[in-house]
């Protein structure tokens, strides 16, 4: 059988773009060709830089098609690359929606023309992807044909992410696992634990993952005397990751908003116990005090009431442990999901050289 090319149209050193991309050699024996902007959106001298590096981008990726002839095109967000393979003229398209709207920040001045991409994407593409449920609705609400969208998680490898967790339970071993920017509020996390440290509670807080919120937060660390209980150990290898997970009993994520997180599926792998913020992107997961806890977005004294609440309620924990494993081993398994997202690519292309 023929070997089949795809073209991927995004930011290949993320994460969630590396399981993709690795998933669809993996388990679909694809070939990948993939083409970015080169300029980051991390200020607004480069946003410029990166709106200018758009408009020509079209003209490049159809040089790409023609020198690759691949067979179809995938694309991450439903805006940007999304409306980029859209307009390529290669079928089939299928595009994945990030975030829980892909339509972010809501005050950008770029709001209505990213609705206006985004609605095109929507309609021109073969296949959308929404990694969880709370994506689907919102794909609803913009009035998005259902037949076209698969609601399926990409999934965790769970050989690496398995649950031999070797924390002692006598003890708060907290680990907090998201890029430390302003939306994750990691400073919630610190207050909230400066509370417990008040209380005489011993912990140890491990923070994993760089950005520009490090120095603020080491500051405030030292401010709030805890420093000597937080350690953070900059960005690792995914591969060092699943050890410091077992390492812990607590994996806490307090983002303003939340799309999928392969994050919280790790954690919940490891048997590590969560605690998110209270946002639609959690609650399709976790139910408070059921199998995690959901806190207020911001509210650091009630994250240190549930911190405490969780620790001092062992045998609950335990039986949530269980129930969270059970629950990625069926739902969310990236040996069962990419396997079934390979065999719809595979579907795709033979449906459309078939027409």
């Amino acid at each position: 059988m023929k070997k089949r090319k795809i073209l991927f149209l995004g930011e290949t050193y993320r994460a969630d773009a590396i399981t993709w991309i690795n998933g669809l050699k993996e388990f679909g024996d694809f070939e990948i060709v993939s083409w970015e902007l080169k300029t980051p959106s991390n200020t607004f001298f480069n946003r410029i830089i990166r709106l200018f590096e758009f408009q020509f981008s079209l003209f490049k990726i159809k040089k790409i098609i023609q020198l690759q002839k691949p067979d179809m095109v995938i694309a991450e967000r439903t805006t940007s690359y999304g409306f980029l393979a859209t307009l390529s003229g290669l079928k089939p398209v299928v595009i994945a929606q990030q975030g829980r709207t892909d339509l972010w920040p809501e005050n950008s001045p770029l709001y209505p023309l990213k609705k206006a991409i985004q609605s095109y994407a929507f309609k021109k593409a073969t296949l959308i992807h929404a990694w969880g449920p709370v994506m689907a609705v919102s794909m609803s609400e913009a009035n998005v044909d259902m037949n076209k969208v698969m609601i399926l998680p990409k999934g965790i490898d769970l050989n690496k992410f398995n649950n031999k967790n070797a924390t002692n339970p006598a003890k708060i071993h907290a680990i907090v696992t998201r890029s430390l920017l302003p939306e994750y509020r990691h400073s919630t996390i610190l207050k909230a634990f400066a509370i417990l440290n008040q209380k005489g509670i011993d912990f140890g807080l491990t923070i994993v993952g760089d950005g520009t919120e490090l120095p603020k937060l080491k500051e405030l660390a030292t401010k709030l005397n805890i420093e000597k209980k937080v350690n953070f150990i900059g960005r690792i290898a995914n591969t060092e990751l699943p050890k410091l997970l077992q390492n812990s009993n607590i994996y806490i994520s307090m983002p303003t908003t939340e799309g999928v997180s392969a994050s919280l599926f790790e954690a919940m792998a490891t048997h590590c116990y969560p605690i998110v913020t209270d946002i639609a992107g959690n609650r399709s997961w976790i139910q408070h005090r059921k199998n995690g806890q959901l806190i207020t977005v911001d509210d650091y004294k009630m994250l240190a009431e549930e911190l405490l609440w969780s620790f001092e309620n062992p045998e609950y924990r335990s039986k949530a442990l269980i129930s969270n494993r059970k629950f990625i081993e069926e739902q969310a398994n990236y040996n069962t999901n990419m396997n079934i997202i390979s065999s719809k690519y595979h579907e795709l292309i033979n449906t459309t050289k078939n027409n």
